[in-house]
């Protein structure tokens, strides 16, 4: 007699196999029910398979971060070097925070890896979604880490139609499902190759709704940008206009006044941030905080267990100063000196130099890391959200580019931090301008989420096609 599960059991939490279904794999999550089923339907639609499309797949490799003079370059004359990070689900490659490695590095360490016009581009490892695609777009070259592989394909058109297949949801499951590993999954070559594919899919609602996203996304930018504009505005600062023909690059600087700094571009902007001008006294950061500034927890000293203590890294910080790293950690051994409190500012002393975050909660706990400086803001004579508005404005920006030193890797130390010049408008009216950047970026934020509605409906209405046969 058969052995029944009682039917008040969720069958997605215990379930029975047979013995000869067993495919080599033990882990449970592998065998659920719901996901068992979804990947036959999808292979019972269609014989072929990912490999029929790949002329060719390589991955590729990350230089030493310690040679950095050697492997790595800048923007402006370096090759983009991809990551994870630099894929999206919607199939087009974002170049945010991308690095950059030199022609000798492209062509040499990491000859088998170039990216190129048309090419499939396919996460394999690391935590979160599996199988994230997306296409090099016309007149690209680049090259890629270990973490992604560049597909060969036919033409730019498969390698979209690919991507597009791929970013479903439906299919991503099929992929974690057969990707191994704990703490960081990766997906081997064998079971990307055999990832099912069905020919034939209409797109068209997804493609239609990207387009859609893209308006919305471009409104909401609009928004975004028209805060710098306001911030000038409200604290009455006149750019002066900047010459940039060859008479105005040429300038005589008295020795008594290059004693810290010898660079020339240095020596250049900061007189013309010091002529600025504005409504209200200027002050420095020095003259606002109540520390002098502490840098953060190096990670190598730290023994991360799973846990709520949060490690913030500059890269977990995004350039609205949100946390989009959702990852928690629990460091032991933790210094009470290193835990953030609430109003805690963190200014990137190197890498994305000058990236500012601003501590939110005292119930969300956490720690930061060695490339952040931690300062801790006099409220009663500076509004938080008025510094990081401000640490978001041209002119702050325009003074991290003068202040940084010149090297491989940018940096600002935190006696150069106190030095910042900062406007210092009574408390109401920096509130004011608080409230008011507050709205306009709530704007902004509900065009994008009503922009990611419209595409996440139009890729379950595809995979409600997919599922009924109706393609």
């Amino acid at each position: 007699m058969e052995y029944q599960i009682s039917h008040n059991i969720d069958k997605e939490k215990i379930f029975l196999i047979n013995r000869s279904e067993i495919e080599g794999r033990l882990e449970p999550n592998y065998y659920r029910p719901s996901i068992s089923t979804l990947e036959n339907k999808i292979r019972s639609l269609s014989k072929h398979r990912l490999r029929d499309y790949a002329i060719s797949i390589s991955g590729g490799a990350t230089p030493k971060k310690t040679k950095s003079e050697r492997y790595y370059s800048d923007s402006q004359s370096g090759i983009p070097f991809l990551r994870v990070q630099n894929l999206q689900t919607d199939g087009e490659l974002s170049l945010d925070g991308c690095l950059y490695i030199k022609e000798e590095t492209h062509n040499g360490l990491l000859c088998r890896s170039k990216v190129e016009e048309g090419d499939l581009l396919v996460k394999i490892t690391g935590v979160g979604r599996m199988a994230i695609a997306s296409v090099a777009p016309k007149g690209f070259i680049g090259n890629t880490n270990q973490h992604m592989v560049v597909i060969k394909t036919d033409n730019t058109s498969i390698s979209r139609y690919l991507a597009r297949y791929l970013n479903l949801d439906i299919i991503e499951r099929i992929a974690s499902r057969h990707s191994t590993g704990g703490t960081r999954p990766a997906l081997d070559y064998p079971s990307l190759k055999n990832i099912p594919v069905i020919k034939g899919i209409d797109f068209t609602p997804i493609d239609n709704a990207l387009i859609i996203r893209k308006q919305k996304e471009y409104e909401a930018q609009q928004l975004l940008d028209s805060i710098n504009g306001y911030i000038l505005e409200e604290l009455g600062i006149i750019l002066p206009e900047i010459q940039t023909d060859l008479k105005n690059r040429i300038f005589y600087a008295e020795h008594k006044n290059c004693i810290t700094r010898l660079d020339p571009k240095y020596n250049k902007q900061i007189s013309y941030i010091k002529s600025l001008s504005c409504k209200y006294s200027w002050t420095t950061l020095a003259q606002v905080i109540l520390n002098t500034g502490q840098y953060g927890a190096n990670e190598a000293a730290i023994d991360f267990k799973d846990g709520d203590i949060r490690y913030i890294r500059i890269t977990d910080i995004d350039e609205d100063g949100n946390l989009k790293n959702f990852e928690k950690k629990t460091a032991a051994n933790i210094k009470c000196s290193y835990l953030l409190h609430k109003n805690d500012v963190l200014f990137a002393r190197s890498g994305s130099v000058g990236r500012c975050y601003i501590h939110k909660n005292d119930n969300e706990p956490a720690i930061f890391a060695g490339y952040l400086i931690r300062f801790m803001l006099n409220t009663e004579m500076m509004d938080p959200w008025f510094l990081f508005y401000y640490c978001n404005s041209s002119i702050y920006k325009y003074w991290v580019d003068t202040i940084q030193r010149p090297a491989v890797q940018a940096n600002i130390n935190a006696e150069e931090y106190r030095s910042m010049i900062i406007p210092l408008p009574p408390l109401p009216k920096q509130k004011k301008i608080v409230e008011h950047i507050n709205a306009v970026r709530q704007e902004a934020e509900l065009l994008r989420r009503e922009s990611k509605m419209i595409l996440e409906k139009a890729k379950q209405d595809v995979e409600q096609m997919i599922l009924g046969n109706d393609f």
